[in-house]
């Protein structure tokens, strides 16, 4: 007894009834098929979502609105954030490996600084994208801005 002679047991395996072979077969006449309509006859498949004529789901639900395909996706960043993140461990440059260190991004992230909260270290902020009101605070706290 190896892998290359095992087979199923005797009467577990029961073949398929033939379609289409005699009256006698039980299967004959229209093969169950029924009768006329482009479901019995040759050649016949139905496109794909169609529902027997009735108004299929993908044209019955209502669509609006628009995906930009070009829309970039950014993290969003507050300064309260990195006000927090620049006490706690002792920063002079927040740049995206800090970030990521931090566990604020991920690798594929594009990171974007918003304006929330205040920022009163003198720090040296590199990002993807500011706000106008980020960009003020930094510049105002003695910072600068650098844009990857």
């Amino acid at each position: 007894m190896n892998l290359s002679n095992l087979k199923p047991a005797k009467g577990a395996v029961k073949g398929s009834k033939r379609i289409g072979r005699g009256t006698g077969s039980g299967r004959g006449g229209t093969s169950t098929r029924g009768h006329k309509g482009a479901g019995s006859r040759s050649g016949h498949s139905t496109k794909i979502g169609f529902e027997g004529g009735q108004m299929p789901l993908q044209r019955r639900v209502p669509k609006f609105g628009f995906k930009n395909i070009n829309r970039v996706e950014y993290n969003g960043v507050n300064l309260d954030t990195l006000q927090a993140l620049i006490e706690k461990f002792n920063l002079t440059t927040v740049d995206f490996d800090a970030l990521k260190a931090h566990g604020l991004v991920s690798k594929n992230d594009k990171v974007k600084i918003l304006g929330r909260g205040e920022l009163k270290a003198k720090v040296e902020v590199t990002a993807h994208a500011f706000t106008a009101s980020a960009q003020k605070a930094i510049e105002a706290a003695g910072g600068s801005i650098v844009k990857i």
